[in-house]
């Protein structure tokens, strides 16, 4: 079939579909986003992969237009994070990535750098300028000057000289990669006055040019996740301080908890300060700490990918990075683990102290409703006493007023004993007046 075919072969494929998911054609193209270069050998690889925080797209474009031909540059060609400017006799390849962004300049290696050379100055060689590198936008995280030669893998000792004389005669790291050894990788890991680390891969003659582009870039990425890993490091050093700190003093509320030493409040408040000290150190940072464990992961995953093989004599790249890295990624996750247990135990004692809290507030609160109820008894008791009293005294006037009225009904000449009448009435008085305040009571509390 032809490529000019394919168009509408797709579109009438697609048209017997449901429509497609919003995020469909960039999910898609995802694995074919960062595609791998094509090195021809012997070549130079010069590479600087830089933080990009408080860096954007803006910046990195104006940057990339110093270039030579690439002033109409735009931002909107950087929108998919990658991006390959082909010059004359080089290539400039920018990737942006989370933290991250990777400049990589692919160009001819001088002949006076071959193997066998001794330590080679490849910065006059350089196809950009060194202000060009300088001012790349951004902090460096990783420098690498990658050479990729020619060079005869069967006489492992004489070629193991030579990369050892190209590198400047340090020790070195070397491995044999590929399931069939296809090509050797050698360095140093150290850093030289330029701020360049060194990589030497020596291959055979026929190693293909999309080999190639894949081993430097699995080389490349396998040094950034390493360093990128490693930026845990000085938080997890920074952090050891406080949180032995802060285990003291959580073991202090603890004590005082369970001794009943101090005050809730003064605990609590305590308490209060200790977790937003925590919160904090979790909140700034557990980004970090996940990072270095996806860093670790990538840089388990590149190795792997190598399939390295030892050379005598000489310690593999992977054994090197492992033994090194291992002991920092667990101080790494050692940190964030007793962070965690710190958070983890915070929250426990902090439901302590409130269930004590609590349990005080509710002894509180039943002692004083206690008090109320004894009080209501009393109130009860008293207004018992004063209604017996106001009965009384209401029977009283009313037997009076009877008095007066008998002794007037007496003056008129009615034959009457106006004590003995009254004397007579205090019963039927005093049932009157009960009677009437039980119907007072009804009438206002109908429930009683």
């Amino acid at each position: 079939m032809s490529s000019s075919l394919i168009p509408s072969a797709f579109s009438t494929t697609a048209s017997l579909l449901p429509p497609d998911d919003p995020h469909r054609q960039v999910l898609h193209n995802e694995v074919h986003a960062r595609p791998t270069a094509r090195i021809r050998l012997p070549a130079l690889v010069v590479y600087v992969a830089v933080l990009n925080e408080g860096i954007n797209r803006d910046q990195e474009c104006e940057h990339l237009r110093r270039l030579p031909g690439q002033t109409a540059l735009t931002t909107e060609q950087l929108t998919a994070n990658f991006l390959r400017i082909r010059l004359d006799g080089y290539t400039v390849k920018w990737e942006r990535h989370t933290e991250f962004t990777r400049y990589s300049i692919v160009q001819p290696l001088p002949d006076n750098a071959l193997l066998g050379a001794v330590s080679p100055d490849l910065l006059p060689a350089l196809a950009v300028t060194p202000e060009w590198l300088r001012e790349i936008p951004g902090r460096t995280i990783s420098a690498i000057m990658l050479s990729m030669v020619y060079g005869d893998l069967e006489t492992v000792e004489e070629t193991l000289v030579k990369a050892k004389v190209w590198l400047g005669e340090t020790p070195v790291m070397a491995s044999v990669l590929g399931q069939n050894g296809h090509s050797w990788a050698v360095s140093d890991f150290l850093l030289r006055p330029d701020g360049f680390e060194r990589m030497l891969v020596v291959a055979p003659a026929d190693m293909s040019a999309t080999r190639a582009g894949r081993v430097s870039q699995r080389l490349l990425e396998l040094e950034t996740y390493r360093l990128m890993a490693l930026r845990g490091l000085p938080v997890a050093k920074q952090l050891g301080p406080m949180l032995t700190q802060s285990e003291t003093a959580l073991a202090d509320i603890m004590a005082s908890l369970e001794n009943k030493a101090a005050a809730d409040q003064a605990l609590l408040d305590t308490l209060v300060s200790l977790a937003a000290r925590v919160e904090r150190a979790t909140a700034e940072h557990v980004y970090r700490f996940a990072a270095t464990r996806a860093y670790d992961g990538l840089v388990a995953q590149r190795i792997s990918e190598l399939r390295e093989k030892a050379i005598p004599g000489t310690q593999t790249m992977g054994d090197f990075m492992q033994r090194r890295l291992s002991p920092a990624i667990a101080t790494v996750a050692a940190t964030a683990q007793r962070l965690a247990s710190l958070s983890e135990r915070v929250a426990r004692t902090s439901a302590l102290l409130r269930t004590r809290v609590d349990i005080a507030t509710e002894t509180q609160n039943q002692q004083l409703l206690e008090k109320l109820t004894r009080g209501q008894e009393l109130q009860l008791r008293l207004q018992a006493t004063v209604e017996g009293l106001s009965i009384a005294a209401i029977s009283y006037y009313v037997v009076s007023l009877l008095l007066y009225g008998a002794k007037a009904l007496k003056a008129m000449g009615l034959p009457i004993n106006p004590e003995m009448a009254a004397g007579a009435s205090v019963p039927l008085v005093l049932w009157a007046s009960w009677a009437t305040i039980r119907r007072i009571h009804k009438t206002l509390r109908p429930n009683l």
